[in-house]
């Protein structure tokens, strides 16, 4: 058997043998020795190693399109840093509109509310009505007070021709009492001048002279009783401008009574959306309270650049207008630029002048306008991220 064999073969050695034979057994067969590398001149660079010399001979197009891509890098940041230069672009921007707030001019009842929340309306629909009654009324008795001034000024009228006939009488009177003065004048001369002569009786001039004194009397009166006359045509006169007022007024009043009429129906002023609705049917309006907002369809961004943004911005410059509701873009371009800063104009605007003054860069409200309705539902307040090119 092999194994009882190989236990003979080494009982059979001896012991110095037996350890000669272990130590070749452990030995191995060759031992490899590292070779010394050769020494390379200091002045020439080393030749690539033979694992990177194969990996570059195995991968050229690889090791190609990565210096592409890194060369194709740098030179589109480079680019992109030129092309930055020529833009302006501001995260403090947002939908602007002049909104309408929509308040009664009269007061009343509200009976019909004819928009809900949001809704569009058109120039002139109507939105809510208020009770008619009271100012239906006021117009009735505006009409009632025009008639009454109508009735004073036929009044008048009538008192006018009234009394003219009266004077063009007492004119007559004054004629008639004038001609008979005359003759009691030439009656006293006669009387006078035959007494004189003897030919005539003292009481016949006596009766001359007493006549002569009752004509200039009925005169007299004649002449105070047209003067009178005269002058009660100006108070009739006077009595017929303050009906023609009187209707004047009535008819004022029956204009505005039909104004306030007109006003208890309110419309759109232009076309809009409904907003912050608070009008409902059976409450008070009063004027001035605010019932709803109209957000008008035409807005405008009003973009706050930092003044230092500003040096080369002008009105007209292009501009791209990226609304973060919807996360698209649309042309528009600078339609004015506001002169001062956003905090000159504020409630409680900066103090330079105080001691603590510390220089911060202010921030310069601009108008930009979009160059066609965009196609999406826009509002006040909603954030906007423009860049404007200005170079």
């Amino acid at each position: 058997m092999p194994a009882i064999r190989s236990d003979r073969l080494s009982a059979a050695q001896s012991p110095s043998e037996a350890r000669i034979s272990d130590r070749r057994s452990e030995t191995p067969e060759r031992i490899e020795r590292p070779r010394p590398e050769p020494i390379q001149d200091q002045g020439k660079p080393a030749p690539p190693s033979p694992k990177s010399a194969s990996w570059l001979r195995r991968h050229k197009l690889l090791a190609v399109l990565l210096a592409l891509a890194i060369a194709a890098a740098i030179a589109g940041g480079v680019a992109w840093w030129l092309n930055s230069l020529h833009y302006e672009s501001t995260d403090d921007a947002f939908i602007d509109a002049r909104s309408s707030a929509i308040s009664p001019e009269v007061a009343g009842a509200i009976t019909e509310v004819l928009v809900t929340d949001n809704q569009l309306v058109k120039p002139g629909q109507v939105l809510v009505k208020i009770d008619p009654r009271n100012y239906i009324a006021a117009v009735d008795q505006a009409k009632a007070g025009i008639a009454q001034a109508d009735a004073a000024i036929a009044t008048s009228e009538a008192q006018r021709t009234a009394q003219q006939s009266a004077i063009n009488q007492m004119q007559q009177q004054l004629t008639q009492a004038q001609a008979a003065l005359t003759y009691s004048q030439e009656e006293y001369q006669r009387a006078e001048t035959l007494l004189t002569k003897g030919f005539g009786t003292l009481q016949a001039a006596q009766l001359a002279r007493s006549d002569l004194t009752q004509k200039q009397a009925a005169l007299d009166a004649a002449k105070a009783a047209l003067n009178q006359a005269q002058r009660q045509l100006a108070v009739i006169a006077a009595q017929q401008k303050a009906a023609e007022a009187q209707k004047a007024q009535a008819e004022a009043q029956l204009a505005q009574a039909q104004v306030n009429i007109a006003r208890t129906t309110i419309t759109a002023p232009f076309t809009g959306r409904v907003t912050e609705l608070t009008a409902a049917r059976g409450t008070y309006a009063t004027p001035g309270q605010t019932l709803m907002y109209i957000v008008p369809t035409e807005v405008w961004v009003t973009a706050n650049f930092r003044e230092t943004q500003l040096a080369d911005m002008k009105v007209g410059d292009p501009a791209q207008l990226c609304i973060d509701a919807y996360g698209r873009c649309f042309p528009g371009h600078v339609a004015s630029v506001q002169a001062g800063s956003g905090t000159a104009f504020s409630l409680l605007p900066a103090e330079n002048a105080t001691g603590n003054y510390v220089k911060v860069v202010q921030r310069v409200p601009v108008k930009l306008v979009f160059n066609s309705p965009p196609n999406v539902e826009l509002g006040p307040g909603m954030s906007v991220a423009p860049t404007v090119k200005v170079r």
